[in-house]
């Protein structure tokens, strides 16, 4: 009964990711660019850049490496932090008179703040399959396996999950060494202006 329910809330939080974390952005960004709000459509390039981390933990979690559930848990912390950090962009967007699209973005920004941070602290047990010798194998872990799974046999039906993982832990390589770069070197001596380039 306990896996039944587990699973359950696993199945509507990725559902809840593709609604928050994919589609209503989506239209945010196809919505701003079309309205030339300038502000959202920075904010949104930085949230993509930001929320990638939440496709590349589909792809390692494929072939259940477990330093999935460790980059899925940092994304969920860093995507809010991205969409409040740019003091500078808050308040361009304020500043915007009020409109449907203003309306729309922030109600957005405010319920994927809520559910990144609500995410992050109801997958903390899972980080158990991380750092837990074996525990990947636990029924409890499994349950958290099964979106990225069915995303394969969706999306990637002939390929071996430990090609996709490779995929997945070269892109998180290449996205910790430029989040390394930015926040250390560019947002160090730049400040907000390091966004610009």
């Amino acid at each position: 009964m306990q896996e039944e329910i587990l699973r359950s809330l696993v199945w509507t939080d990725y559902r809840l990711a593709v609604l928050f974390a994919v589609i209503v952005p989506l239209i945010l960004l196809i919505w701003a660019f079309v309205k030339k709000a300038d502000a959202m459509v920075r904010l949104l390039i930085i949230y993509w850049r930001v929320s990638s981390l939440l496709a590349i933990t589909i792809y390692i979690l494929i072939a259940a490496w477990p330093i999935g559930f460790v980059s899925g848990f940092l994304a969920r912390v860093l995507i809010p932090i991205s969409l409040w950090f740019w003091v500078d962009i808050n308040e361009d967007i304020d500043d915007q008179r009020q409109r449907p699209l203003k309306l729309a973005f922030t109600a957005w920004r405010w319920a994927v703040s809520v559910y990144c941070t609500l995410g992050a602290l109801a997958s903390l047990p899972f980080l158990s399959c991380a750092f837990s010798p074996g525990a990947i194998r636990t029924s409890f872990c499994q349950v958290g396996l099964e979106p990225p799974l069915l995303f394969k046999q969706y999306f990637h039906p002939n390929s071996r999950p430990g090609f996709l993982a490779f995929i997945g832990v070269s892109l998180l390589l290449i996205y910790v060494l430029y989040l390394s770069y930015f926040v250390l070197i560019r947002l160090g001596k730049q400040g907000r202006s390091a966004m610009e380039q």
